[in-house]
């Protein structure tokens, strides 16, 4: 592994700290009138999402994770209650992954089958999956719309094909299918 200097430390790099792969979120250089120059940086845990700041000096450096991020497709769920693990295969090479419900985060709730995620592998395991930015997902329950209710405030509960719930506004029904954004887990639009 390749160790990181003062100077190669930027965002977006994945490093070891505590033996734990963290990424760096943010990293300020400065340069005060007196003293010397310094970089502070803001990491986060890739495994549980914990967040800090380190301050660095000139003379600090970091090892570099090994966690790299590729494409898989999402097969399948197996198993069931807190032992499932969710299966992803690489498109290229058809290698297959598996995560717990750790790693998983809340990117379970928008997936179905199929949908191509980006995964983040430290030393060939996935302890991070970041789902498609939007999905399309089916309302199973949610209660009926009414004539006229086109406002954009307010809403209703809906929950969709894969168990989560989102706000949508009044007038979307039931087995009607919806986008939603990942990101934010809020409703998009109704899909023709």
């Amino acid at each position: 592994m390749a160790t990181l200097g003062l100077n190669d430390v930027k965002t977006g790099k994945k490093i070891l700290h505590n033996g734990d792969p963290w990424i760096i979120t943010e990293a300020d250089f400065i340069k005060p009138g007196k003293g010397q120059a310094f970089t502070r940086i803001r990491i986060r845990n890739l495994k549980d999402g914990r967040t800090t700041e380190q301050t660095l000096k000139s003379s600090d450096s970091f090892e570099e994770a090994d966690a790299v991020d590729t494409d898989a497709q999402f097969s399948y769920v197996e198993g069931t209650g807190s032992e499932r693990e969710w299966v992803f295969m690489h498109s290229e090479t058809f290698e297959q992954y598996r995560a717990n419900l750790a790693a998983m985060g809340d990117a379970w709730k928008w997936l179905k089958g199929d949908e191509e995620c980006v995964v983040t592998l430290f030393n060939g395991n996935i302890i991070a999956v970041t789902p498609p930015k939007f999905v399309e997902l089916k309302i199973v329950e949610t209660d009926p719309g009414v004539r006229g209710d086109t406002s954009g405030g307010g809403g209703k509960p809906a929950t969709l094909e894969t168990g989560a719930v989102v706000r949508v506004p009044l007038f979307v029904n039931q087995d009607e299918v919806i986008k939603v954004d990942t990101r934010t887990g809020e409703y998009d639009s109704r899909v023709k």
